[in-house]
């Protein structure tokens, strides 16, 4: 899709189930910096020297210190936020997978997708998937969401 189409914000004209449609679909991008990482740390306790460490790390696999793979769950939530369809609440992630290293410096896109309606329970499904700034996927999930109202 072309840069300039692709949205970063859906607002549903009704906020109703029966607006939503599948292919909906937006896109999050951030840079992900070193000060992301630090406070993402601080925010769950999660100081693994895979994220703080640079010594370490540079004598393993990697060579530097990676960011957390669930930040990228938290980009999804950004996405979701940004998908205005109606009074929903989150019932979480499926198949939450991690699929590359995210570096400090890369630009992370995630993209939001609406895959399924089920409209007798309702519940949306959607695809997300993280890729960096060279095209590489670096995390998925499918996120399921109701509607509460």
């Amino acid at each position: 899709m072309n840069e300039a189409m692709k949205l970063e914000y859906v607002q549903s004209p009704t906020g109703k189930l029966d607006d939503v449609k599948v292919g909906t679909t937006l896109y999050f991008t951030k840079t992900v910096s070193e000060a992301d990482v630090y406070l993402f740390s601080g925010i769950t306790g999660d100081f693994s020297p895979n994220h703080v460490d640079e010594e370490y790390m540079k004598q393993g696999r990697y060579g530097e210190r990676l960011a957390h793979g669930a930040l990228l769950v938290g980009f999804i939530s950004a996405a979701s936020s940004r998908m205005r369809i109606g009074r929903t609440v989150s019932l979480g992630y499926d198949r939450v997978r991690f699929t590359a290293p995210v570096r400090f410096g890369d630009t992370i896109t995630t993209k939001y997708e609406i895959v399924e309606v089920d409209r007798a329970k309702k519940r949306i499904f959607n695809q997300c998937t993280c890729t960096n700034q060279h095209g590489e996927v670096v995390g998925s999930a499918v996120h399921l969401r109701a509607f509460v109202d």
